[in-house]
Protein backbone atom coordinates (compact mmCIF):
# COMPACT_ATOMS: atom_id res chain seq x y z
CA UNK A 1 0.00 0.00 0.00
CA UNK A 2 2.87 2.40 0.81
CA UNK A 3 4.24 1.90 -2.71
CA UNK A 4 0.84 2.64 -4.23
CA UNK A 5 0.44 5.83 -2.19
CA UNK A 6 3.87 7.00 -3.30
CA UNK A 7 2.56 6.98 -6.88
CA UNK A 8 0.18 9.87 -6.10
CA UNK A 9 1.76 13.34 -5.74
CA UNK A 10 -1.30 14.71 -3.91
CA UNK A 11 -0.88 12.09 -1.18
CA UNK A 12 2.86 12.62 -0.97
CA UNK A 13 2.41 16.38 -0.62
CA UNK A 14 -0.61 16.15 1.73
CA UNK A 15 -0.05 13.05 3.90
CA UNK A 16 -2.35 14.44 6.62
CA UNK A 17 -5.41 14.65 4.36
CA UNK A 18 -7.84 11.74 4.12
CA UNK A 19 -9.33 12.11 0.64
CA UNK A 20 -12.75 10.44 0.50
CA UNK A 21 -14.40 12.17 -2.46
CA UNK A 22 -13.41 9.59 -5.05
CA UNK A 23 -16.92 9.26 -6.49
CA UNK A 24 -16.57 12.89 -7.60
CA UNK A 25 -13.03 12.55 -8.95
CA UNK A 26 -10.04 10.37 -8.17
CA UNK A 27 -6.49 11.43 -7.48
CA UNK A 28 -4.01 11.17 -10.35
CA UNK A 29 -0.85 9.01 -10.32
CA UNK A 30 2.40 10.59 -11.45
CA UNK A 31 2.47 8.56 -14.65
CA UNK A 32 -0.73 10.31 -15.78
CA UNK A 33 0.61 13.74 -14.87
CA UNK A 34 3.87 12.94 -16.66
CA UNK A 35 2.01 11.85 -19.81
CA UNK A 36 0.12 15.15 -19.92
CA UNK A 37 3.29 17.15 -19.27
CA UNK A 38 5.22 15.18 -21.90
CA UNK A 39 2.65 16.12 -24.52
CA UNK A 40 3.03 19.83 -23.81
CA UNK A 41 6.81 19.77 -23.46
CA UNK A 42 7.76 17.42 -26.29
CA UNK A 43 4.87 17.19 -28.78
CA UNK A 44 2.34 20.03 -28.51
CA UNK A 45 0.82 19.23 -31.90
CA UNK A 46 -2.65 18.59 -33.26
CA UNK A 47 -3.78 15.15 -34.37
CA UNK A 48 -4.85 13.62 -37.69
CA UNK A 49 -3.91 16.70 -39.71
CA UNK A 50 -0.16 17.22 -39.68
CA UNK A 51 2.41 15.43 -41.83
CA UNK A 52 5.31 16.29 -39.57
CA UNK A 53 6.90 14.10 -36.91
CA UNK A 54 5.40 15.42 -33.69
CA UNK A 55 1.89 15.44 -35.15
CA UNK A 56 2.27 11.86 -36.34
CA UNK A 57 3.55 10.78 -32.91
CA UNK A 58 0.71 12.63 -31.18
CA UNK A 59 -1.87 10.98 -33.45
CA UNK A 60 -0.39 7.57 -32.66
CA UNK A 61 -0.55 8.20 -28.92
CA UNK A 62 -4.13 9.46 -29.18
CA UNK A 63 -5.34 6.47 -31.16
CA UNK A 64 -3.34 4.14 -28.91
CA UNK A 65 -5.42 5.46 -25.99
CA UNK A 66 -8.57 4.65 -27.96
CA UNK A 67 -7.31 1.11 -28.53
CA UNK A 68 -6.48 0.74 -24.82
CA UNK A 69 -9.98 1.95 -23.93
CA UNK A 70 -11.53 -0.58 -26.28
CA UNK A 71 -9.47 -3.41 -24.82
CA UNK A 72 -10.34 -2.28 -21.29
CA UNK A 73 -14.05 -2.93 -21.92
CA UNK A 74 -13.61 -5.71 -24.52
CA UNK A 75 -14.70 -4.05 -27.74
CA UNK A 76 -13.20 -2.61 -30.91
CA UNK A 77 -11.66 0.85 -31.23
CA UNK A 78 -14.23 1.89 -33.84
CA UNK A 79 -16.91 1.65 -31.13
CA UNK A 80 -15.16 4.13 -28.81
CA UNK A 81 -16.11 7.82 -29.05
CA UNK A 82 -14.10 10.30 -27.00
CA UNK A 83 -16.13 13.07 -25.36
CA UNK A 84 -15.57 15.63 -22.60
CA UNK A 85 -17.02 13.32 -19.93
CA UNK A 86 -19.89 11.00 -19.07
CA UNK A 87 -22.27 13.97 -19.16
CA UNK A 88 -21.49 14.71 -22.79
CA UNK A 89 -21.60 10.99 -23.60
CA UNK A 90 -25.12 10.72 -22.18
CA UNK A 91 -26.18 13.88 -23.98
CA UNK A 92 -24.83 12.35 -27.18
CA UNK A 93 -27.06 9.32 -26.66
CA UNK A 94 -30.09 11.50 -26.00
CA UNK A 95 -29.58 13.87 -28.91
CA UNK A 96 -27.49 11.78 -31.30
CA UNK A 97 -29.58 8.64 -30.99
CA UNK A 98 -32.79 9.80 -29.32
CA UNK A 99 -33.48 12.80 -31.54
CA UNK A 100 -32.69 10.73 -34.64
CA UNK A 101 -34.45 7.49 -33.80
CA UNK A 102 -37.29 8.34 -31.38
CA UNK A 103 -40.60 10.05 -32.07
CA UNK A 104 -43.34 11.74 -30.09
CA UNK A 105 -44.99 9.32 -27.67
CA UNK A 106 -41.98 7.01 -27.40
CA UNK A 107 -40.96 6.37 -23.78
CA UNK A 108 -37.54 6.61 -22.14
CA UNK A 109 -37.41 4.76 -18.84
CA UNK A 110 -35.31 6.09 -15.95
CA UNK A 111 -35.41 5.82 -12.15
CA UNK A 112 -35.32 8.39 -9.39
CA UNK A 113 -31.76 7.62 -8.29
CA UNK A 114 -30.26 8.72 -11.60
CA UNK A 115 -27.67 11.47 -11.85
CA UNK A 116 -28.74 14.74 -13.46
CA UNK A 117 -26.59 13.92 -16.49
CA UNK A 118 -28.74 10.85 -17.15
CA UNK A 119 -32.03 12.66 -16.52
CA UNK A 120 -31.93 16.23 -17.82
CA UNK A 121 -30.96 15.38 -21.43
CA UNK A 122 -34.06 13.18 -21.70
CA UNK A 123 -36.23 15.90 -20.14
CA UNK A 124 -34.88 18.31 -22.74
CA UNK A 125 -35.58 15.84 -25.54
CA UNK A 126 -39.14 15.43 -24.23
CA UNK A 127 -39.65 19.18 -24.66
CA UNK A 128 -38.06 19.15 -28.10
CA UNK A 129 -39.76 16.20 -29.80
CA UNK A 130 -42.47 15.00 -27.42
CA UNK A 131 -41.04 11.77 -26.06
CA UNK A 132 -42.22 10.72 -22.60
CA UNK A 133 -40.03 10.05 -19.56
CA UNK A 134 -41.25 7.40 -17.12
CA UNK A 135 -39.68 5.89 -14.02
CA UNK A 136 -38.96 2.44 -12.65
CA UNK A 137 -40.29 2.34 -9.08
CA UNK A 138 -37.50 1.85 -6.55
CA UNK A 139 -37.97 -0.34 -3.48
CA UNK A 140 -37.76 1.08 0.05
CA UNK A 141 -33.96 0.82 -0.01
CA UNK A 142 -33.61 2.54 -3.36
CA UNK A 143 -32.91 -0.60 -5.43
CA UNK A 144 -34.32 -1.66 -8.79
CA UNK A 145 -36.02 -5.05 -8.60
CA UNK A 146 -36.83 -7.32 -11.53
CA UNK A 147 -40.53 -7.06 -10.70
CA UNK A 148 -40.43 -3.26 -10.76
CA UNK A 149 -38.53 -3.24 -14.06
CA UNK A 150 -40.96 -5.65 -15.71
CA UNK A 151 -43.91 -3.65 -14.40
CA UNK A 152 -42.44 -0.50 -15.93
CA UNK A 153 -41.70 -2.03 -19.34
CA UNK A 154 -44.27 -1.84 -22.15
CA UNK A 155 -44.32 -1.62 -25.92
CA UNK A 156 -43.80 2.16 -26.02
CA UNK A 157 -40.53 1.97 -24.04
CA UNK A 158 -37.75 2.45 -26.58
CA UNK A 159 -34.81 3.34 -24.30
CA UNK A 160 -33.93 2.35 -20.73
CA UNK A 161 -31.14 4.50 -19.30
CA UNK A 162 -29.73 3.63 -15.86
CA UNK A 163 -26.53 3.80 -13.82
CA UNK A 164 -24.40 0.70 -13.36
CA UNK A 165 -23.72 1.91 -9.80
CA UNK A 166 -25.76 4.59 -8.03
CA UNK A 167 -23.57 7.59 -7.21
CA UNK A 168 -25.43 8.13 -3.91
CA UNK A 169 -26.41 4.67 -2.66
CA UNK A 170 -23.63 2.59 -4.19
CA UNK A 171 -25.93 -0.22 -5.33
CA UNK A 172 -24.74 -2.27 -8.30
CA UNK A 173 -27.45 -2.91 -10.85
CA UNK A 174 -27.39 -6.31 -12.55
CA UNK A 175 -26.88 -4.84 -15.99
CA UNK A 176 -26.67 -8.15 -17.81
CA UNK A 177 -30.03 -9.32 -16.46
CA UNK A 178 -31.60 -5.90 -16.93
CA UNK A 179 -30.38 -5.88 -20.51
CA UNK A 180 -32.03 -9.22 -21.20
CA UNK A 181 -35.37 -7.86 -20.02
CA UNK A 182 -34.97 -4.58 -21.92
CA UNK A 183 -34.10 -6.41 -25.13
CA UNK A 184 -37.13 -8.70 -24.74
CA UNK A 185 -39.19 -5.58 -25.40
CA UNK A 186 -36.98 -4.48 -28.31
CA UNK A 187 -35.72 -1.44 -26.40
CA UNK A 188 -32.19 -0.02 -26.19
CA UNK A 189 -30.18 -0.09 -22.95
CA UNK A 190 -27.97 2.90 -22.13
CA UNK A 191 -25.75 2.58 -19.05
CA UNK A 192 -24.11 5.36 -17.05
CA UNK A 193 -20.89 3.66 -16.00
CA UNK A 194 -19.24 6.65 -14.32
CA UNK A 195 -19.17 5.00 -10.86
CA UNK A 196 -18.45 1.43 -11.98
CA UNK A 197 -15.78 1.48 -14.66
CA UNK A 198 -12.87 2.31 -12.34
CA UNK A 199 -13.92 -0.14 -9.63
CA UNK A 200 -14.81 -3.40 -11.35
CA UNK A 201 -14.10 -5.26 -14.59
CA UNK A 202 -16.53 -4.20 -17.32
CA UNK A 203 -17.09 -6.28 -20.47
CA UNK A 204 -19.62 -4.58 -22.73
CA UNK A 205 -20.00 -7.71 -24.87
CA UNK A 206 -20.81 -9.91 -21.88
CA UNK A 207 -23.20 -7.30 -20.49
CA UNK A 208 -24.72 -6.82 -23.97
CA UNK A 209 -25.29 -3.10 -23.43
CA UNK A 210 -26.18 -0.85 -26.35
CA UNK A 211 -24.44 2.25 -24.94
CA UNK A 212 -21.99 2.62 -22.05
CA UNK A 213 -20.84 6.07 -20.88
CA UNK A 214 -18.05 6.99 -18.47
CA UNK A 215 -15.48 9.63 -17.46
CA UNK A 216 -11.69 9.38 -17.30
CA UNK A 217 -11.35 11.52 -14.19
CA UNK A 218 -13.20 9.01 -12.00
CA UNK A 219 -10.63 6.34 -12.88
CA UNK A 220 -7.28 8.14 -12.37
CA UNK A 221 -7.39 10.03 -15.68
CA UNK A 222 -7.49 13.76 -16.42
CA UNK A 223 -10.65 15.84 -16.28
CA UNK A 224 -12.34 16.80 -19.53
CA UNK A 225 -12.21 13.32 -21.10
CA UNK A 226 -15.09 10.90 -21.44
CA UNK A 227 -16.04 7.84 -23.42
CA UNK A 228 -19.17 6.66 -25.14
CA UNK A 229 -19.22 3.03 -26.23
CA UNK A 230 -21.94 2.21 -28.70
CA UNK A 231 -22.84 -0.84 -30.71
CA UNK A 232 -21.68 -0.18 -34.29
CA UNK A 233 -25.15 -0.43 -35.82
CA UNK A 234 -26.39 2.26 -33.39
CA UNK A 235 -23.41 4.57 -33.92
CA UNK A 236 -24.06 4.26 -37.65
CA UNK A 237 -27.61 5.62 -37.46
CA UNK A 238 -26.81 8.33 -34.90
CA UNK A 239 -26.16 11.94 -35.84
CA UNK A 240 -23.45 14.05 -34.17
CA UNK A 241 -24.47 16.90 -31.90
CA UNK A 242 -21.43 18.99 -32.87
CA UNK A 243 -20.05 19.66 -36.34
CA UNK A 244 -16.70 20.90 -37.55
CA UNK A 245 -13.26 19.98 -38.76
CA UNK A 246 -12.28 16.34 -38.81
CA UNK A 247 -15.82 14.93 -38.71
CA UNK A 248 -16.65 15.10 -42.41
CA UNK A 249 -15.39 13.67 -45.69
CA UNK A 250 -16.49 16.69 -47.73
CA UNK A 251 -19.06 19.48 -47.99
CA UNK A 252 -19.92 22.02 -50.66
CA UNK A 253 -21.65 25.34 -51.27
CA UNK A 254 -24.94 23.56 -51.98
CA UNK A 255 -25.07 22.43 -48.35
CA UNK A 256 -24.28 18.82 -49.11
CA UNK A 257 -22.30 17.16 -46.31
CA UNK A 258 -20.80 13.69 -46.18
CA UNK A 259 -19.80 12.64 -42.66
CA UNK A 260 -17.06 10.22 -41.77
CA UNK A 261 -17.83 6.91 -40.12
CA UNK A 262 -17.89 6.58 -36.33
CA UNK A 263 -16.09 7.50 -34.18
CA UNK A 264 -14.68 10.38 -36.27
CA UNK A 265 -18.10 11.85 -37.13
CA UNK A 266 -18.73 12.49 -33.42
CA UNK A 267 -15.34 14.11 -32.69
CA UNK A 268 -15.45 17.45 -34.49
CA UNK A 269 -12.72 20.00 -33.82
CA UNK A 270 -9.57 19.74 -31.75
CA UNK A 271 -10.13 17.33 -28.86
CA UNK A 272 -8.62 17.21 -25.39
CA UNK A 273 -5.45 15.63 -26.79
CA UNK A 274 -3.32 15.72 -23.66
CA UNK A 275 -6.25 14.45 -21.61
CA UNK A 276 -6.80 11.43 -23.84
CA UNK A 277 -3.08 10.62 -23.80
CA UNK A 278 -3.11 10.95 -20.01
CA UNK A 279 -6.13 8.66 -19.90
CA UNK A 280 -4.12 6.06 -21.78
CA UNK A 281 -1.54 6.21 -19.00
CA UNK A 282 -4.32 5.82 -16.40
CA UNK A 283 -5.54 2.67 -18.14
CA UNK A 284 -2.01 1.28 -18.11
CA UNK A 285 -1.84 1.92 -14.37
CA UNK A 286 -5.19 0.22 -13.70
CA UNK A 287 -4.24 -2.75 -15.85
CA UNK A 288 -0.98 -3.13 -13.95
CA UNK A 289 -2.84 -2.95 -10.64
CA UNK A 290 -5.49 -5.40 -11.86
CA UNK A 291 -9.15 -4.43 -11.84
CA UNK A 292 -10.10 -7.58 -9.96
CA UNK A 293 -7.83 -6.52 -7.09
CA UNK A 294 -9.51 -3.18 -6.41
CA UNK A 295 -12.54 -4.68 -4.68
CA UNK A 296 -10.28 -6.83 -2.46
CA UNK A 297 -8.40 -3.72 -1.37
CA UNK A 298 -11.41 -1.46 -0.86
CA UNK A 299 -13.99 -3.87 0.58
CA UNK A 300 -12.38 -4.19 4.07
CA UNK A 301 -12.08 -0.40 4.28
CA UNK A 302 -15.71 -0.01 3.29
CA UNK A 303 -16.76 -2.47 6.00
CA UNK A 304 -14.78 -0.54 8.64
CA UNK A 305 -16.53 2.70 7.68
CA UNK A 306 -20.00 1.13 7.82
CA UNK A 307 -19.36 -0.74 11.08
CA UNK A 308 -17.88 2.37 12.68
CA UNK A 309 -20.75 4.64 11.70
CA UNK A 310 -23.42 2.13 12.71
CA UNK A 311 -22.03 2.20 16.25
CA UNK A 312 -22.77 5.94 16.51
CA UNK A 313 -26.27 6.81 17.70
CA UNK A 314 -26.06 10.35 16.29
CA UNK A 315 -25.37 9.10 12.74
CA UNK A 316 -27.86 7.72 10.22
CA UNK A 317 -26.43 5.57 7.41
CA UNK A 318 -28.72 5.47 4.38
CA UNK A 319 -27.08 2.57 2.56
CA UNK A 320 -25.54 0.13 5.09
CA UNK A 321 -25.95 -2.67 2.50
CA UNK A 322 -24.16 -0.76 -0.27
CA UNK A 323 -22.50 -3.00 -2.87
CA UNK A 324 -19.65 -0.58 -3.54
CA UNK A 325 -17.48 1.78 -1.54
CA UNK A 326 -19.98 4.66 -1.41
CA UNK A 327 -21.42 5.54 2.00
CA UNK A 328 -24.20 8.12 2.39
CA UNK A 329 -25.10 9.34 5.88
CA UNK A 330 -26.28 12.25 7.99
CA UNK A 331 -25.72 13.53 11.52
CA UNK A 332 -28.68 14.25 13.77
CA UNK A 333 -29.33 17.97 14.10
CA UNK A 334 -26.44 19.12 11.90
CA UNK A 335 -26.78 20.38 8.33
CA UNK A 336 -24.87 18.25 5.81
CA UNK A 337 -22.62 21.07 4.62
CA UNK A 338 -21.71 21.89 8.23
CA UNK A 339 -20.68 18.28 8.79
CA UNK A 340 -18.47 18.45 5.71
CA UNK A 341 -16.98 21.76 6.90
CA UNK A 342 -16.16 20.23 10.29
CA UNK A 343 -14.56 17.21 8.65
CA UNK A 344 -12.55 19.55 6.47
CA UNK A 345 -11.12 21.11 9.64
CA UNK A 346 -10.13 17.60 10.69
CA UNK A 347 -8.41 17.08 7.29
CA UNK A 348 -11.08 14.69 6.04
CA UNK A 349 -12.50 15.45 2.59
CA UNK A 350 -16.05 14.26 1.79
CA UNK A 351 -18.93 15.48 -0.36
CA UNK A 352 -22.20 16.95 0.95
CA UNK A 353 -25.45 17.94 -0.72
CA UNK A 354 -27.80 16.21 -3.14
CA UNK A 355 -25.01 14.71 -5.29
CA UNK A 356 -26.79 15.63 -8.55
CA UNK A 357 -29.52 13.07 -7.75
CA UNK A 358 -32.20 15.44 -6.53
CA UNK A 359 -35.15 13.10 -7.00
CA UNK A 360 -33.68 10.60 -4.54
CA UNK A 361 -34.81 12.69 -1.57
CA UNK A 362 -38.06 10.77 -1.44
CA UNK A 363 -36.18 7.53 -0.93
CA UNK A 364 -33.65 8.89 1.57
CA UNK A 365 -36.31 10.99 3.33
CA UNK A 366 -33.63 13.64 3.60
CA UNK A 367 -32.94 16.72 1.51
CA UNK A 368 -29.16 16.39 1.69
CA UNK A 369 -26.57 13.89 2.87
CA UNK A 370 -22.85 13.43 3.32
CA UNK A 371 -21.15 11.03 0.93
CA UNK A 372 -17.87 9.24 1.63
CA UNK A 373 -16.35 7.31 -1.26
CA UNK A 374 -13.22 5.16 -1.19
CA UNK A 375 -10.54 4.06 -3.61
CA UNK A 376 -7.62 1.65 -3.48
CA UNK A 377 -5.11 4.23 -2.17
CA UNK A 378 -7.13 4.91 1.00
CA UNK A 379 -5.95 3.32 4.27
CA UNK A 380 -7.19 2.04 7.63
CA UNK A 381 -5.43 4.96 9.32
CA UNK A 382 -7.52 7.38 7.26
CA UNK A 383 -10.68 5.50 8.22
CA UNK A 384 -9.77 5.88 11.88
CA UNK A 385 -9.08 9.58 11.32
CA UNK A 386 -12.58 9.95 9.87
CA UNK A 387 -14.33 7.87 12.54
CA UNK A 388 -12.64 9.77 15.37
CA UNK A 389 -13.82 13.06 13.87
CA UNK A 390 -17.35 11.66 13.59
CA UNK A 391 -17.33 10.50 17.22
CA UNK A 392 -16.45 13.98 18.44
CA UNK A 393 -18.61 16.13 16.15
CA UNK A 394 -21.20 18.35 17.83
CA UNK A 395 -23.44 21.17 16.66
CA UNK A 396 -21.50 23.58 18.88
CA UNK A 397 -18.20 22.66 17.25
CA UNK A 398 -19.74 23.22 13.82
CA UNK A 399 -21.09 26.62 14.87
CA UNK A 400 -17.63 27.58 16.12
CA UNK A 401 -16.31 27.18 12.59
CA UNK A 402 -18.20 30.31 11.55
CA UNK A 403 -17.43 32.50 14.56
Amino acid sequence: MARIRDDFPFIVKHPDIAYFDNAATTLKPKCVIDAVTDYYENLSSNIHRGDYETSLITSQKYESARQKTAQFINTEAKNIVFTSGASESLNLVAYGYGKTCLKAGDVVLLNESEHASNTLPWYSLAQDIGIKVEFIKLDSNGRITETALRNAMHDDVKVVSIAHISNVLGYINDIKHIGQIVHEFGAVLCVDGAQSIGHMPVDVNELDVDFYAFSAHKMLGPTGVGVLYGKPELLKVMNPIAHGGGSNVRFNACGEVVLKEAPAKFEAGTPNIEGVIGFGAALDYLNDLGMANIHEIVDPLHKKVIDGLLEMEHVKVYNPESDSAIVSFSVDGIFAQDVAAYLNKEKVYVRSGEHCAKMLNGVLHAEKSIRLSLYFYNTEAEIQQFLEAMRTITLEKCIDLYI
